[in-house]
């Protein structure tokens, strides 16, 4: 089998999906693998350690496409300005695709509908499913754990104060008040960081586990005053509530929100839109100088004010919707993601080829598209079918 590695063609996006220790992995379990050319520079991974690894170099990725039967890949298929064309009209009929896909994202919808109708079948990672037997394919707790960390960094360094408690010959400098909103993976990393950094910790889910987890590192939790029946889906994952309930839970949270430096919103429901949590009323209330990080910005985000893909400031307070908060640490981001993807591979291909049972949890979870049929649920319910 031929799997391909193209170079990633978003606008400053430094990671590649594979480095020359997955390629060398790859290589001894027998595949041919095709890199193409200075794909990984971004990350510090050159060509030569591929070439050492036993990749061979492409410079067309055109060329890529055309012969590799597996192409892997971090974000979703593009329009390539270079080639002008879609990444998804360079492939072919019955290729496997393995990226980050986030088919239930209506941005997405007809590039998905693309690569249905193209016959591509299209795996997603952010669809792997939190199980044990997963851990080591689970590329969105990868990614999720560099954006709690690098998002709470870039928080403070839009503040205009200290972030820990500060004792000068002039007197005393409070520590900055930081809350988490959604205490996930990316929500318990950024919970921890800002403990690094010396400031006072408040975090809020509906989740009871979530909330426990928050207090064992340290953190002030906000009742939200969901009840749990209302709160936890299947395989623990947070529920769509229903509009009344949302709307108690923002009134639940505004005050703290509204006392915060740092706000950190990762609450995400699998395969749908993020949940609205802070209204623009509530900016207005908000400190000045204050700062939303908003992680869940690829779902549409947990801030209503949000910016898609930016920063703004608004009622003198910072809005960061930076999309690829994991690729601002591309050497280590990429070497989690691709260790994540060459661990998901080896467990989808027997006998040399890729082998899919719709019935496997892993396999269900994250199939976006096969055979010219759209089969991912969350992208169906999403498209209205």
């Amino acid at each position: 089998m031929i799997i391909g590695i193209p170079k990633e063609i978003m606008h400053d996006e430094a990671r590649v999906a594979a480095t020359p220790e997955t390629v060398g992995k790859f290589v001894n379990d027998g595949f041919q693998v095709l890199v193409e050319c200075s794909a990984g520079d971004g990350a510090l991974y050159h060509d030569a350690d591929y070439i050492k690894a036993g990749a061979t170099m492409i410079a067309d990725a055109q060329e890529i496409y055309d012969r590799a039967e597996l192409i892997l890949k971090v974000k979703e298929p593009l329009f390539n300005e270079q080639k002008q064309r879609h990444e998804v009209d360079m492939m072919h009929s019955g290729q496997v695709l393995i990226t980050f896909i986030h088919p239930a994202s209506p941005v997405n919808h007809d590039m998905v509908r693309q690569m249905t109708r193209r016959g591509i079948t299209a795996i997603t990672l952010d669809g792997i499913p939190r199980i044990s037997r997963a851990q080591n394919m689970d590329a969105l707790t990868s990614m999720s754990t560099c954006a709690g960390y690098k998002g709470i960094l870039m928080a403070a360094n839009m503040l205009t104060t200290f972030v820990p408690p500060m004792f000068t010959a002039v007197g005393q400098i409070k520590p900055a008040k930081v809350m988490v909103i959604g205490v996930g993976v990316a929500g318990l990393q950024a919970l921890a960081t800002a403990k690094r950094l010396g400031a006072i910790t408040y975090a809020a889910d509906i989740r009871p586990m979530a909330s426990e987890n928050a207090m064992s590192l340290g953190a002030k939790v906000v009742d939200t005053t969901v009840p749990a029946h209302l709160a936890i889906a299947e395989g623990g994952y947070a529920r769509r509530l229903p509009a009344d309930v949302l709307i108690q839970e923002q009134e639940a949270l505004c005050a703290t929100i509204q006392q915060m430096d740092i706000v950190f919103c990762s609450a995400l429901i699998p395969g749908k839109v993020a949940p609205i949590i802070i209204t623009e009323e509530m900016v207005k209330g908000m400190k000045k100088g204050s700062v939303i990080v908003d992680i869940s910005i690829d779902q549409g985000g947990n801030c209503e004010l949000t910016p898609k893909g930016g920063i703004e400031q608004k009622y003198g307070v910072t809005l960061m919707g930076v999309k690829n908060i994991p690729g601002l640490l591309p050497t280590s981001s990429t070497w989690m993601f691709a260790n994540n993807v060459y661990n998901l591979v080896h467990y989808l291909v027997k006998d040399g080829s890729i082998a899919l049972d719709t019935s496997d949890e892993i396999v269900r979870s994250s199939l976006v598209c096969i055979g010219g049929e759209l089969v991912h649920a969350g992208a169906r319910e999403a498209m209205g079918l």
